[in-house]
């Protein structure tokens, strides 16, 4: 069998040593991999400037498929987080993050057996932040029809492929009408190109809720890119911990697999790090790659070896690395004739077509964003072709009528509305005209589609 080359990516503190366990176990299987390894990291800024460098993104492209240890991301300032970039930079759509109960490992649940598949590029994650003013961080929530799809069909095809029957969308649409309700319905359409498997949907509170009770309940789980962030990591706590979480980035052309926990630099080069998170990403890997066999026997042995009390100090044994990632090599079944037998699993999503307006879109109103040192800005009634209609502070209004006795911050949105349809060079010339002792931000647009409009009115409005 020819060998697959892939991209290693070592990583950070801890890093080093888990993946190199990984390549211990896989040699001890006679995987047929040649490891390829790159460059990512917090040594990788003062080397070259940045933390993942353009010759790392190159092997991924070029190799197709890569494993990645934990990198470390600073909270709060420093470089952009790693695993985004790549994420971002090779379009890997879906993040695939299954949580199953292991052999060994006690916890409140043992029958959890599920996968949550979370959009991988958008939502919050687009990472367009601006303070609006001392009191007003703003950050842009981006969610597209196309990616959403792309997504969905992903979920669908993965529960087709692996026997699975149902796909449950998670959403807070009931609140987040516009931007979730696109997420919704767009799973919608896609479930209907998959008659034999079951949909339903689910607000993400509720299956917070419902996922510390029953989690049993869940088969695949659709969520945009936060919520599936959060969740996911819930799920790994239904089976473990993220020391026992895998999770694969999957995109049309390429996949990245890594270890979704953190890189422990206070317990780095002291042999007590805990492999199992990345071992099972590389099986993950595997199977993408269609060498169930060689996963399947690897898998088995790391039950056997948990099942026989043999675990790291974070999963409450006693054995350090060295000796988890012997015991499990010693228990890999020889090779058979199953072994060699490659099953296409990899899923192509071509990508969806972008959407075209059904019907035009027209121009009725404008929301511009101000600052206000001196409390509730004071307009005109009428502006050129626009009319004021109301003022809201973080989201509530509070004109016209009388000002609810609520904190109001520096920060206001001051709506108006035209009579009749109008074109952007009104919404300069409304601009142009605004009274200049306020200070405004930023402007959206507010549309229709025919009747429909195609923006959220303020709470109270």
């Amino acid at each position: 069998m020819s060998k697959q080359t892939v991209t290693l990516i070592k990583g950070d503190g801890i890093g080093p040593e888990i993946a190199h366990s990984v390549q211990t176990i896989f040699a001890a299987a006679n995987v047929p991999i040649t490891w390829e390894e790159a460059d990512a990291g917090l040594y990788c800024i003062e080397k070259y400037g940045n933390g993942i460098p353009q010759e790392t993104l190159d092997s991924i492209i070029r190799n197709k498929v890569a494993l990645k240890a934990p990198t470390t991301t600073p909270i709060g300032g420093g470089h952009k987080s790693i695993n985004v970039t790549i994420r971002k930079a090779l379009d890997l759509f879906a993040n695939v993050r299954p949580s199953k109960s292991l052999p060994g490992i006690k916890t409140r649940f043992d029958n959890v057996d599920l996968i949550i598949v979370r959009e991988n590029l958008e939502d919050t994650y687009g990472g367009i932040e601006h303070q609006q003013s001392p009191e007003v961080a703003q950050c842009l929530r981006l969610i597209t029809r196309s990616g959403s799809r792309n997504a969905a069909r992903y979920a669908f095809e993965m529960a087709n492929l692996s026997g699975r029957n149902r796909v449950t969308c998670v959403h807070k649409a009931n609140i987040q009408k516009i931007t979730d309700g696109l997420f919704l319905r767009s799973f919608q359409e896609v479930a209907t190109e998959y008659p034999h498997i079951q949909h339903d949907d689910i607000l993400i509170d509720n299956l917070c809720m419902q996922l510390v009770t029953k989690p049993e309940q869940f088969d695949v789980l659709l969520l945009p890119n936060l919520f599936g962030d959060i969740a996911s990591d819930l799920c790994a706590g239904l089976v473990g911990g993220l020391g026992v979480a895998p999770g694969g980035n999957i995109g049309k052309d390429s996949a990245v697999f890594e270890a979704v926990h953190g890189s422990a630099p206070d317990i780095a080069g002291k042999g007590l790090a805990n492999p199992t998170a990345i071992l099972l990403s590389g099986l993950q890997m595997l199977r993408y790659l269609g060498l169930n066999g060689y996963a399947n026997r690897i898998e088995q042995a790391l039950q056997e070896t948990l099942e026989a009390g043999i675990k790291t100090g974070d999963l409450g044994g006693s054995a350090n690395t060295h000796e988890f990632t012997n015991a499990i090599c010693e228990r890999i079944a020889p090779e058979d004739e199953s072994t060699a037998l490659e099953t296409p699993t990899k899923i192509i999503i071509e990508h969806e077509p972008l959407t075209v307006e059904q019907q035009p879109w027209s121009i009725h109103g404008v929301d511009v964003f101000v600052r206000s040192k001196t409390g509730l800005p004071v307009l005109p009634e009428t502006i050129g072709d626009f009319k004021l209609a109301m003022i809201s502070n973080r989201g509530t209004k509070i004109y016209p009528g009388v000002t609810p006795d609520i904190l109001l911050v520096d920060h206001f949105r001051c709506r108006f509305y035209a009579e009749k349809p109008v074109e952007h060079d009104d919404v300069i010339a409304l601009l142009n005209a605004f009274p200049k002792e306020y200070i405004w931000n930023h402007v959206e647009i507010l549309h229709k589609e025919g009747d429909q409009p195609l923006f959220s009115k303020a709470q109270g409005e």
